[in-house]
């Protein structure tokens, strides 16, 4: 089954589910573009208040299909940088909605998936959740806004270690610092964002809209980071480092990295 997104109204909450189980929600095509255009159609629907990002079975999202950008290397660099837009596409119109948008995560949220968290108004996160910038594992650097994010959400020191490590960061933690909203039991992550969403909903829509594009604009920062981001992903898919990490990622074993 190839990856979608799932739409579902619930009263006046509109519930989307990256929804490919096999691969832990990886981030595809199709994905990306129903999830953008869920986007557009939740800003023109007075009957939608707030928007709920949740991921199908154990997983928020993995983030892109490594073998896809292990095969997009011998494609033009215009070509993939058409390939990162239309992730960005999803990132913009997650900001550009007037409506909250909240992140339920189960599971790791890898990669992309993580700058999709980041790039939600709110996050609940379940107890297992597992944050990951896994960019750098496999001789990659950020796209989705990720380094805008955890820049601007972090101490230095913190970004830094995740973005040069490729580590994961717990829900716990990110609550202490204030990036996590809500840490729930195992399970409840979706109800949580919800009833949550239902509130919001419920409340002064239009005030809240501009309040999120005041939130905005105060980090006028992050739309011009996109563009950086996708100038430097096209960059490292086409070292060799990446070609080698990712290599050494299917072959499971510890990536080499000759020195010159």
């Amino acid at each position: 089954m190839a990856g979608r997104i799932d739409v579902e109204r619930k009263g006046r909450v509109l519930v989307l589910t990256m929804n490919d189980p096999t691969s832990r929600n990886a981030l595809g095509v199709e994905m990306m573009d129903g999830a953008r255009d869920a986007f557009d159609q939740a800003v023109q629907d007075p009957g939608v208040g707030a928007v709920v990002l949740t991921g199908a079975g154990d997983a928020f999202s993995s983030g892109g299909h490594l073998g896809r950008l292990y095969n997009h290397r011998t494609q033009a660099r215009s070509e993939n940088r058409n390939g990162i837009e239309r992730f960005h596409g999803w990132i913009r119109a997650m900001r550009d909605c007037p409506k909250p948008v909240i992140s339920a995560v189960e599971g790791p949220a890898a990669g992309a998936g993580f700058a999709l968290a980041l790039a939600s108004d709110l996050i609940v996160a379940a107890e297992d959740a597992q944050f990951i910038a896994a960019y750098a594992k496999v001789g990659l650097t950020a796209d989705g806004g990720i380094s805008g994010s955890l820049a601007r959400a972090l101490p230095p020191q913190l970004a830094a270690e995740l973005l040069f490590e490729g580590g994961g960061v717990d829900p716990q933690r990110l609550y202490t610092l204030g990036v996590v909203n809500k840490v729930v039991a195992k399970g409840t992550a979706l109800d949580t964002a919800v009833v949550w969403g239902e509130r919001l909903a419920e409340g002064p829509t239009v005030a809240i809209g501009r309040a999120k594009r005041l939130i905005e604009q105060a980090y006028t920062s992050l739309l011009a980071q996109l563009g950086r981001e996708s100038d430097q992903f096209v960059e490292a898919l086409h070292h060799p480092e990446a070609h080698e990490a990712i290599t050494a990622f299917f072959e499971k074993r510890t990536p080499v990295f000759h020195k010159r």
